[in-house]
């Protein structure tokens, strides 16, 4: 479908986007929002800034607009999870731009800040729950949160969840989720634990890949700078006073060194906030609206902080560290160039972080260019040396393995989905003949 309007959606969703002029779907949401209208299970292959927050919002919002269930005090018909604070905020603002038409309850739990407002708007009744696992474990613990009447169920950047060690959350809460419900599922990568997670929490879903067949971005120009480590700094502050370097996300590997970087900077002059784990709700919130505001100019943050800032204007992004995993290469450059904008990553490499340059090049399948290659020349010296020297065999290794998926059906290839406003589609799955249930519980 090309536009919004085939898709012939519930009027006042429709009017929601008129009204912000959104008029033609990305290809995550083309493939996605007709068959999850229709109640089909997705498995969506997408990175960030692709449109996916509304592939999944737009439908969920369609069924509550066109069935209108009852809101109930700590009983939502939908579940989206979030791997960050972040994150579930930014889709809370996208459900109320496109929902401002429908009435509908939601609430947003995560932690960092009190559990009061929280659990009251649980209490006055909700349709969609965005939530954190940790802090939605704790709800459910403490009684404020029932999962039994949950009709959709929606994990966003599953990858990036088990990254960051949610997956004993994620098994006590799908444990609680009713058999009997839809399931949209989206991730940037799909792993082996990914597929395995995705095979027990989906009934034949269809498989929905508009990761591009080239990693890079078209818009970013991306550099690497030989650097030896203890010029890092020198050679930062150098590139934040060029002319035209405007706002700057710097990555670094740990939070410690964020917060290290910070301290170095504020010495040196320059304005810079870091954003990790480890920082609270509001503190992360004051950064990102400084950064926002340009009352900063550097926001220095971690991996885990990548997904979950969206922000337009970011004319650079800085790889003060190499990332270890190849792959938070693409959405850490990913925060800049955005909205048709260009951008440009420039990324220090050390000696002992070749291994990782090399590894972003082959999942990108270009070359990246370095402006100084003669500056740390590695003649006569070993793979093997050179690993010793970084430590690297500590490090988990690039997994190479091809990706396979199973049970599911390509969004290309399969068959146009009726247009029918139905979700009982799902309910029909405990009752379809020789067709198997989808496991309760994750192993």
């Amino acid at each position: 479908m090309t536009t919004f309007e085939e898709m012939n959606l519930f009027a006042p969703l429709q009017r929601s986007l008129s009204e912000q002029d959104y008029q033609t779907p990305t290809p995550i949401q083309a493939q996605t929002i007709a068959p999850a209208i229709a109640g089909h299970d997705i498995l969506g292959c997408a990175q960030t800034g692709t449109g996916k927050t509304a592939a999944f919002a737009l439908p969920i919002l369609d069924y509550l607009g066109h069935d209108k269930p009852k809101a109930l005090p700590n009983r939502p018909a939908a579940l989206i999870l979030a791997p960050t604070r972040e994150l579930a905020i930014q889709i809370g603002d996208s459900f109320r731009t496109y929902g401002k038409h429908i009435r509908f309850k939601q609430a947003l739990v995560y932690g960092g800040v009190g559990q009061g407002q929280q659990v009251n708007a649980l209490r006055r009744g909700v349709h969609v729950l965005i939530a954190t696992p940790g802090r939605l474990i704790d709800l459910m613990q403490q009684g404020h949160v029932d999962l039994s009447q949950v009709e959709i169920f929606v994990l966003d950047e599953a990858d990036r969840m088990m990254d960051m060690g949610f997956m004993p959350a994620l098994k006590k809460i799908i444990a609680k989720l009713p058999e009997e419900r839809q399931s949209l599922f989206f991730s940037a990568t799909l792993p082996p634990k990914i597929q395995e997670l995705s095979s027990q929490l989906l009934f034949n879903p269809i498989f929905v890949n508009v990761t591009p067949k080239t990693t890079s971005v078209e818009l970013i120009e991306q550099r690497v700078r030989m650097v030896q480590r203890a010029d890092k700094v020198d050679l930062l502050c150098k590139i934040l006073g060029r002319e035209g370097v405007g706002q700057v996300i710097v990555f670094t590997r740990t939070k410690h060194g964020a917060n290290g970087l910070v301290k170095k900077l504020d010495r040196a002059g320059v304005q810079a906030t870091a954003i990790h784990g480890n920082k609270t709700q509001n503190a992360r919130q004051r950064a990102l609206t400084a950064f926002r505001d340009f009352k900063i100019q550097v926001l220095v943050a971690t991996d885990v902080a990548a997904r979950g800032i969206d922000i337009d204007g970011v004319t650079h992004v800085i790889n003060y560290d190499m990332p270890v995993e190849p792959e938070s290469y693409v959405h850490r450059i990913g925060r800049t160039g955005r909205a048709g904008a260009e951008g440009i990553a420039i990324s220090f490499c050390t000696v002992d972080e070749i291994e990782e340059l090399r590894a972003i090049e082959r999942l990108t399948r270009q070359k990246l260019p370095i402006e100084n290659p003669n500056a740390l020349s590695l003649t006569g010296q070993s793979k093997s040396s050179a690993k010793k020297q970084s430590g690297s065999s500590d490090r988990r290794p690039h997994n190479k393995s091809k990706r396979k998926r199973s049970g599911s059906t390509s969004g290309k290839s399969q068959k146009p989905v009726s247009g029918e406003r139905t979700f009982r589609y799902r309910k029909a799955k405990k009752n379809s003949k020789g067709s198997s249930k989808r496991a309760t519980t994750v192993a």
